[in-house]
């Protein structure tokens, strides 16, 4: 079932890229982002780390040239290494829900950081839920309601 997810989001990614200009956090991102709809918190602490890489490059172009693969190199590592010490050391432990909240996947934070550079925040994250849904309601309808994580 993840792998539809993915795939949906790929294919709806695609279409939101293809039609209006704008990515939805990344290729891969709608689908994970979809497989966590149910889990708020999960995503808020990804969109938090996504953020804090944002800003973080955003300080750096102050500095350095950064743009096209270095960018996204960049977000990327960010994103994974601040993703790996809050999976680590439970930041995200204080967050108020019944299930573990962690960060999703190890690039999705800086694939939605990369996006928030080149295209804004809110472009981004509203682009990136309006995908998530869709593809979610099209697992819902696929798999009668039965759904996982």
């Amino acid at each position: 079932m993840v792998e539809v997810a993915i795939g949906l989001g790929v294919l709806i990614s695609l279409f939101f890229l293809e039609t209006f200009g704008t990515a939805a956090g990344g290729i891969v991102v709608a689908g994970y982002v979809a497989i966590y709809l149910h889990h708020p918190w999960t995503i808020i602490a990804t969109l938090i780390i996504s953020f804090l890489v944002y800003l973080i490059v955003k300080f750096l172009g102050k500095f350095m040239f950064i743009y096209g693969r270095r960018r996204m190199v960049i977000t990327v590592l960010l994103g994974f290494i601040f993703g790996w010490i809050a999976r680590t050391y439970g930041i995200f432990t204080g967050f108020p829900s019944n299930y573990p909240v962690g960060v999703i996947g190890y690039i999705i934070p800086g694939l939605i950081a990369n996006s928030m550079e080149r295209q804004g925040i809110i472009r981004t994250v509203t682009v990136m839920f309006i995908a998530a849904v869709i593809v979610r309601l099209i697992l819902v309808l696929i798999f009668g309601g039965k759904l996982f994580v």
